[in-house]
């Protein structure tokens, strides 16, 4: 998927990427098929690419293995249920209780509703709710990659997030619902559900990728006669491309059942049903005990990275700001950290070796990409709130004005297999290296067109809604909404380009977490993508005194010209990093915790 720089000399490349290679193994042909061994052996037999292979031939993916088919039905009923759940949320807290229901259903040609706390309080506790469940996430990494591991922390999450979705479900039932008690049981909801989803999804992703054994690109000979990579990086991407399948799979059937079980039948039911779904999690869970592949917790390798950190920063600091970012961003910055070039004693805690520091680098370089990513959340975000509250100010035809979320996810099912076998594969034979920093600057440019359209499409909603630009509480004297003549379904592009986008920059964020974290710390920097998204929404609490008549456009436009320059800002920044795509994937893995006595690795 990566590829080395094309423009340094043949021999220099050779130079580079031979340290990372081991010695070659001969093999005319072999299956690519799933491996499930834990040590080395999985490499036994493999005929190892050249330094000048790994140029000029075309790379491909491995077979996936069949146990992260099962993780990823885990996280398509967790999805199902924090989706489904989510579906609803923008009408039972904006929407009123209808005249006469207790349930909060409104019919075929009523709209549902429970708090009637209006669009400002409904986006404000939707970004809540997202900002909350993508801060756990650290929590969540930390007890996994220090004490239980993520297994264990996964299983602890599902049941807190259990024992919130039955809260939700109390807080809907005829008698409660609409009332204090309902808006208090539902903001604990929020709490207890985010909780245990920002526990799950920080480990639930690396879980998924670990569950593929080999980390070295071998060579075999198709049915055709071509000789190409079987590269475990793009199969890392493959993994999670049909993971993030899995999940908008999930996504898609609990967002329409519920948003009809609301309309139709009452809350209580938009919130039971996900509850029920989301119990085939712990039951796959209990299954794959002893089946999926694990790795244990090894400490607290949290603090000692930031000791390598601060030990590398020594001497570097300036209040010259010129000079001190200079330093700060040396090629050689982290050299002095690495316990062989230490003189005299070295530092207690320095229990680890050169390649656990490259690790560490590496890991490092990831975060400072992941760092741009709020901007481009903060285009995602409008899907879950103020677009939704867009199409209840058009003619919906009798459809909820929330099922048009949905073009997201189904866009996503049908493109991701698009992209997977026909797009990139296309891309590659043409010798076109659609590296995961490129995918990512392809994201926020989609994301921009998304909001670009958004912003066009409220312009017009204005022009043609009855009250003009108060089209979101447009009424007639008797109560009845008032809609403009525009068809909702012309916001189609805005959920097909935010679609592409997540194909470009959200599933490229999850394979860079996994493949440039160090393999003792994949759930702190999987969190820390997450966490992107938590500080995202609190972002996006900015814009919410744009989330109201009428200043609706101004809400689209400066997110799409934000999202626009930070992208191409994006790009210039990381041009050099891309260049290292090769190097950074095919470090030796390092050794981390070391015993006192002989110096040997134990963890």
């Amino acid at each position: 998927m990566a590829g080395l720089d094309l423009d340094r000399n043949i021999p220099a490349a050779l130079a580079e990427v031979d340290q990372h290679l081991s010695s070659k193994a001969s093999l005319e042909k072999r299956d690519l098929a799933p491996v499930n061994d834990d040590d080395d052996s999985v490499h036994d037999g493999l005929e190892f690419p050249t330094a000048e292979e790994l140029v000029t031939l075309r790379r491909v993916s491995d077979a996936l293995p069949w146990t992260a088919y099962m993780i990823a039905v885990v996280e398509l009923a967790e999805r199902f249920s924090y989706y489904g759940a989510s579906a609803v949320f923008v009408n039972f807290i904006q929407q009123p209780l209808p005249s006469g229901s207790r349930t909060g259903a409104g019919g075929a040609n009523g709209q549902s509703g429970a708090l009637g706390g209006g669009q400002q309080l409904s986006t404000g506790l939707t970004t809540f709710y997202q900002f909350w469940s993508y801060i756990c996430p650290i929590a969540g990494a930390y007890i996994a990659d220090t004490y239980w591991g993520r297994y264990k922390t996964i299983c602890w999450s599902v049941v807190l997030a259990l024992l919130g979705h039955v809260i939700m479900i109390i807080s809907a039932i005829p008698g409660i619902i609409g009332g204090k008690a309902s808006t208090g049981l539902f903001l604990l909801s929020l709490i207890i559900t985010g909780t245990g989803a920002g526990g799950f999804k920080s480990n639930i992703s690396p879980l998924v990728a670990e569950q593929y054994r080999r980390t070295k690109p071998f060579v075999i000979t198709t049915k055709s006669g071509e000789r190409v990579i079987v590269d475990p990086i793009k199969t890392t991407s493959r993994i999670y491309m049909y993971f993030y399948l899995f999940i908008n799979i999930g996504a898609l059937i609990g967002q329409i059942t519920m948003v009809y079980a609301e309309k139709f039948v009452g809350y209580w039911l938009a919130f039971m049903l996900p509850t029920i779904v989301f119990f085939i999690s712990p039951l796959f869970l209990w299954w794959g005990h002893g089946r999926y592949r694990v790795s244990p917790p090894t400490g607290s390798v949290l603090g000692t990275a930031f000791r390598v950190w601060r030990y590398a920063l020594r001497g570097r600091w300036s209040w010259n700001p010129v000079r001190c970012i200079r330093q700060l961003t040396a090629n050689d910055f982290w050299e002095s950290a690495k316990p062989s070039k230490v003189v005299g004693e070295k530092p207690e805690w320095m229990k680890f070796d050169d390649n656990w520091v490259d690790e560490i680098r590496r890991g490092f370089k990831a975060c400072s990409v992941f760092a741009w990513y709020p901007i481009y959340w903060l285009c995602y975000n409008q899907l879950n709130n103020n677009l939704t509250s867009q199409a209840a100010t058009m003619n919906t035809h009798g459809l909820p004005n929330d099922i048009l979320s949905n073009l997201d996810p189904f866009a996503l099912i049908i493109f991701i297999p698009i992209c997977d076998l026909l797009i990139y594969p296309a891309l590659a034979k043409r010798g076109w290296k659609f590296t995961a920093l490129k995918k990512v600057a392809w994201g926020f440019a989609t994301a921009t067109a998304a909001m670009i359209w958004a912003t066009v499409v409220q312009y017009y909603i204005y022009k043609t809604s009855p009250c003009g630009d108060q089209a979101s509480t447009c009424v007639d004297s008797a109560g009845n909404p008032l809609v403009s003549p525009l068809n909702v379904w012309i916001q189609t592009g805005s959920y097909v380009l935010i679609a592409f986008s997540e194909i470009f920059a959200s599933i490229t964020g999850l394979e860079y977490a996994f493949t440039k974290a160090p393999k003792n710390m994949r759930s702190l920097v999987m969190s820390l993508f997450l966490f992107t998204t938590s500080f995202s929404a609190a972002l996006g609490e900015a814009w919410v005194s744009l989330s109201i008549d009428p200043l609706l456009v101004w809400n689209y436009g400066s997110i799409a010209v934000l999202a626009g320059v930070t992208g191409i800002i994006f790009w210039l920044s990381v041009r050099k990093l891309d260049k290292e795509e090769d190097t950074l994937n095919n470090l030796t893995e390092g050794q981390f915790g070391f015993s006192e006595k002989d110096q040997v690795p134990t963890g």
